[in-house]
């Protein structure tokens, strides 16, 4: 054979190898091989929402110069989230609160209890009380993040067992509370664990009911994230009922979710004194609306106000301390020191920059605690 009959097999067979390479190419779109004919970014509706946010009006972002005019800020937003979230009831009706188990551990005592929020609404608990310290302790109210509801956190397995040890991604951290000395009072948030359909529970232990749920309330104009929140603030009103908890010295945290549902009640619910918001506190721009997440993030119209950092801010000057993975892959990180920045600004405009911290560990999307918990109990239980 010669080399030009060589060179035109050569040539056939890199020719095949092409064509076996393109017919193999994954499928995009119907734009394929049109890019240079287009504007891609004209077809791609997350850059359009983005270029949305920053057009937004964000009309009372905080802009003070001293405490007077941050206090005047404060007063103004406050409500206005209040009604973004949905109405809350104003009526204060019975708790009808019960108790359904005691059990004892080793350094806490753990009640199970139940609790209506609003009529024919019940909330399930566990209150953890430290055998360390005397009465009535600093109550923290611990919620959990997406999973299997207040399970996670309060040292019990998939198999309903009580657990020794503490397993990603939350670690039982309202064992953890009680440990510093504090009192726990873990609730199940609504959609998750107990607080499901029957349907969805037969399903698995971690499927939650957030998207029917959290939708339905957007139909009705209103979000479950206020639901959430008033069910804190209810929580703080069962916390009032029981001497052996100091209703003057109540916390409030959470990972994810929890971070949410945390920042948010604390931001509207004074009688909150101190906050730990894990792996939440970023920007709507760089997590919810640039990566997908629970429908149960999204409250209508919130851009035309404020960002997160601001609702962050309405906490201020009560002690808030945030926490962020250094891998977190739903709430990137930059965006988490970023906001962080804004809400220091704040605190020291109120001339309480001692008052909050940053921790970024290095770790995914989950709960650290190293400095957030110490944090809390320096300013719960002295």
């Amino acid at each position: 054979m010669t080399r030009r009959e060589l060179a035109l097999v050569g040539g056939a067979l890199m020719a095949g190898r092409k064509s076996g390479r393109a017919q193999a190419a994954k499928y995009r779109s119907a734009l394929d091989g049109m890019e240079s004919k287009v504007e891609m970014t004209s077809f791609d509706p997350i850059a359009f929402t983005l270029k949305l946010h920053d057009e937004a009006p964000l009309a009372m972002t905080f802009k003070a110069a001293n405490r007077r005019e941050a206090e005047a800020w404060q007063k103004k937003l406050r409500p206005k989230i209040e009604e973004l979230m949905g109405a809350f009831p104003r009526t204060k009706t019975p708790l009808k609160p019960q108790t359904l188990e005691v059990r004892e551990f080793p350094n806490y005592r753990r009640e199970k209890f139940i609790f209506e929020s609003r009529p024919g609404v019940g909330v399930l608990g566990y209150l953890l009380t430290p055998k360390s310290g005397k009465a009535p302790h600093p109550a923290v109210i611990c919620i959990p993040g997406h999973g299997r509801g207040v399970d996670d956190i309060v040292g019990i397995d998939e198999k309903g067992q009580d657990r020794t040890v503490k397993v990603p991604y939350e670690y039982d951290y309202a064992v953890q509370v009680a440990e510093h000395g504090m009192a726990a009072v873990a609730i199940e948030p609504m959609s998750f664990g107990c607080r499901r359909d029957a349907k969805t529970i037969a399903r698995s232990l971690d499927a939650s009911v957030c998207q029917p749920t959290a939708g339905s309330a957007l139909l009705l104009g209103q979000t479950i994230i206020g639901w959430r929140v008033h069910e804190v603030i209810r929580t703080i009103d069962w916390i009032e009922t029981r001497p052996e908890l100091d209703a003057k010295r109540v916390g409030c945290m959470g990972c994810s979710g929890g971070g949410m549902a945390t920042q948010f009640a604390a931001a509207v619910e004074p009688r909150i004194k101190a906050a730990l918001v894990s792996c939440y506190l970023n920007t709507f721009r760089d997590c919810v609306m640039s990566i997908s997440h629970c429908i149960d993030n999204y409250i209508p119209g919130i851009l035309n106000y404020a960002e997160m950092y601001d609702v962050a801010g309405l906490i201020a000057p009560r002690p808030l301390w945030v926490e962020s993975g250094e891998r977190d892959n739903i709430f990137p990180v930059a965006a988490s020191r970023a906001s962080f920045a804004r809400v220091q600004k704040i605190y020291e405009v109120f001339g309480a920059a001692d008052r909050t911290g940053q921790e970024i560990f290095d770790g995914p999307h989950g709960f650290s605690g190293k400095q957030g918990l110490p944090f809390l109990a320096k300013h719960l239980v002295a």
